[in-house]
């Protein structure tokens, strides 16, 4: 059963039962690619059409019954009571104004039928009522602000916790001495406080970078409509309307300054991105090296021990692998591979407007969303019941060549390096080969290594 619409290009047959109309139509039609759709975006464009309605409730520009209805068949979307209504393709054609109307029709055929028609009749009018005073172009970008900055939040709020797990970790290996390495190779010693504690830190930093990076996010180019002119808008409006969003959100936003350079630009949306490639960039690095030091468990390194989580080969009997943490790498590339995407889409703007929102909105929508949930697993099924192998640790600890770096003050560079290449070739470690061959007495011995056994309550070495 099919109902017929119209619109500027000609007639279309929408099915009868459809809350969306003739344009969401024509765009499923179109946008077959993905079978993907935001249905965060569609959600947050209801929350913007209620805080539109009551303004012009408030202006005098919609009656209040048109304003109620629509402000109800929001709330319904929001409800997640219409979500099979939303059909439109994540990519679909340039600005995201299939997206846009979907939301606009589904309000329309809602708010119509409330108010005692049926769908299609559109008593409240999609383009006249729904969509009064906006432009897809400024709804939008608007949309994708409010979505980063409310999904931000738990991203920031998994950082903080795999933060605090990290710091407990530390504090629980204040005594515990390791190999330091670089190049892969044996570097100066320290301890596991001083290992995990910077990793700590770096998660704190990429809090930080994510922190500073909404604040421009908080600036909203809603009233600007087409091209930032704020073409066919009150007055008052643009005022009106954030204050109403601000009410509806509780985020501290405010109108952009120059709203046609917000039309056009995407910049606060790459400096987002930028800061979830770093988070990425930096999470993949700290994954990596916990792979590297819990490899083995006989031919690897062997220090850290990771909870198993699943049997690790269909082939291997008894083989466990570092799930999380590969599977927290996958997710960083991913991240970082949207931001490459973000970039061109965001240097690809002609003019007045930028067409490649939508692209830009899945990247960052989809981008946020699994790196908060892979953060969260990791730091539950990995970070929690991580534990430093205390034993081959302080065996690797005593055994590397780093323990040479200690004696440069008192023997020099060459000499040090001497009995590294002694100690590795006889296979013995630095301190026997001292003693074996007189070079300090066993008081030097004990001023230079001994007292390295008890670090600092810090953790840093002295």
């Amino acid at each position: 059963m099919t109902r017929i619409e119209k619109d500027a290009l000609g007639k279309k047959a929408v099915p009868t039962d459809a809350y969306y109309g003739i344009h969401t139509q024509r765009a499923s039609e179109n946008f077959q690619i993905s079978g993907k759709i935001c249905l965060e975006m569609f959600h947050t464009i209801a929350l913007i059409k209620i805080a539109a309605a009551r303004t012009h409730n408030k202006l005098k520009l919609l009656d209040v019954k048109k304003c109620s209805a629509i402000e109800k068949a929001s709330k319904e979307i929001l409800a997640g009571k219409f979500d099979n209504e939303f059909i439109v393709d994540i990519y679909q054609a340039g600005a995201g104004t299939a997206t846009h109307m979907n939301v606009n029709e589904v309000i329309a055929n809602r708010a119509t039928e409330i108010l005692g028609g049926k769908k299609g009749s559109y008593i409240v009018h999609p383009n006249d009522h729904v969509n009064m005073s906006q432009s897809t172009n400024d709804v939008f970008p608007t949309a994708m602000r409010i979505l980063l900055l409310q999904l931000s939040k738990h991203l920031l709020s998994a950082l903080y916790h795999l933060e605090q797990q990290l710091h407990q970790k530390a504090q629980l290996n204040k005594l515990t001495w390791k190999s330091g390495r670089t190049h892969l190779q044996d570097a100066v010693p320290m301890t596991w406080a001083q290992e995990i504690e910077a990793w700590a830190v770096t998660v704190h930093d990429c809090q930080e970078r994510i922190e500073e990076s909404l604040h421009p996010l908080k600036e909203l180019s809603i009233g600007g409509t087409a091209i930032g002119t704020g073409t066919n808008t009150h007055p008052k409006y643009k005022a009106l309307v954030v204050k109403e969003l601000r009410s509806l959100t509780h985020l501290p936003l405010k109108s952009k300054q120059n709203l046609i350079e917000a039309t056009q630009s995407m910049a606060d949306f790459t400096h987002f991105s930028g800061a979830l490639r770093e988070t990425a960039v930096e999470l993949a690095r700290i994954s990596k090296d916990i792979q590297l030091l819990s490899s083995g468990p006989r031919t690897g390194l062997h220090e850290l021990l990771l909870p198993a989580v699943e049997p690790g080969s269909s082939i291997m009997p008894g083989k466990v692998n570092p799930s999380m943490a590969e599977m927290l790498c996958m997710v960083c590339y991913q991240v970082i591979g949207y931001d490459k995407a973000v970039e061109i889409a965001a240097l690809s703007g002609n003019l007045e407007l930028n067409v490649n929102m939508p692209l830009i909105a899945h990247n960052l929508i989809d981008g946020t969303a699994i790196l908060t949930h892979a953060i969260k697993e990791f730091d539950e099924r990995c970070v929690r019941d991580m534990n430093v192998n205390k034993k081959v640790s302080e065996e690797n600890y005593k055994n590397s060549q780093g323990m040479a770096t200690f004696l440069n003050p008192l023997i020099g560079y060459a000499k040090a390096a001497e009995i590294t290449q002694i100690a590795d070739r006889e296979h013995k470690d630095i301190v026997t080969i001292i003693r074996e061959r007189k070079i300090l007495s066993e008081k030097q011995i004990r001023t230079i290594f001994k007292t390295r056994q008890k670090p600092p309550a810090n953790g840093l070495m002295a």
